[in-house]
């Protein structure tokens, strides 16, 4: 059984909340192992690893968190009083000032640690229509939480894939696209980009994407399958004539639609910030 990532944080929050920290750690472990971390689940390996002593392990993880969400205020603050704890005073002090900048800007008139919050609320709300069936009520959730924090590009990855499971790859396309742009090493959501462009209709584009992240990320096996896909639905290539009369203009011959988009799982990473 393939349990989310996200499932197993809310069982590591549980024994957080126990101070059970070593049985935290053992979920959140589990979670890095998957490849599926999000910001918020290094985040609470880092607090939790901070909790039993282990301040480098919590530093690293406290640096993947504030990597994937460099405005992520919690992550911030928690890093700087682990650097304290690890004698790096002049970082730990520019830390917290950067915690301080963050938390001052508003966001649709809210401070920026409400929010942070209510983009949280709206993303969990969207889960919970998402495990119903409900996709549309699902991006309507997600559209509400990236209104409150534009930059949350875990939560624009989500929104983005269940778009492409409600069958509206432009406007996915569209959401990778802003994140590739933001974080050009965010290489899952250049995938995306890429295979969202192709059920849009782009081959293309799509071949151009996927073959740039091909060089980058040569050991992916995903891309030459996705490759391999466009080869052998010629999609990138200009339609050829019709085969007769009764074929609809400008079908390439021979050509097989494309397929549906792979499910959705969660887990794409929900980002919790303060």
């Amino acid at each position: 059984m393939d349990v989310s990532p996200e499932h197993l944080v809310e069982q590591a929050r549980e024994r957080f909340e126990l101070q059970d920290y070593y049985g935290a750690i053992h979920l959140l472990e589990e979670v890095g192992a998957s490849g599926r971390a999000f910001a918020d689940a290094h985040h609470l390996l880092g607090l939790s690893y901070s909790l039993v002593g282990r301040h480098e392990q919590a530093l690293a993880q406290l640096d993947r968190a504030v990597a994937l969400n460099p405005r992520y205020v919690e992550a911030l603050i928690h890093r700087a009083i682990v650097l304290n704890e690890l004698g790096r005073g002049e970082e730990a002090d520019a830390a917290f000032r950067r915690a301080s900048e963050i938390g001052g800007e508003p966001r649709l008139g809210f401070p920026a640690h409400v929010a942070a919050k209510l983009a949280n609320q709206h993303a969990a709300l969207g889960d919970a229509y998402f495990e119903a069936g409900g996709l549309a009520q699902a991006i309507e959730q997600y559209q509400a939480a990236l209104a409150l924090g534009p930059a949350f590009h875990d939560l624009r990855y989500k929104l983005g894939r269940i778009l492409l499971q409600a069958g509206r790859a432009l406007d996915a396309r569209e959401h990778f696209e802003i994140i590739v742009r933001a974080r050009p090493s965010y290489l899952d959501a250049a995938a995306m980009f890429g295979l969202a462009c192709y059920l849009a209709g782009d081959g293309l584009a799509a071949r151009a994407v996927w073959e740039e992240l091909r060089e980058r990320r040569p050991e992916d096996p995903r891309i030459e399958a996705y490759l391999a896909l466009l080869d052998r639905t010629d999609v990138s290539a200009p339609p050829a004539p019709p085969a007769s009369p009764a074929a609809p203009a400008g079908t390439p011959s021979g050509a097989e639609p494309p397929p549906a988009p792979p499910a959705v799982k969660r887990g794409g990473g929900r980002e919790q910030k303060p």
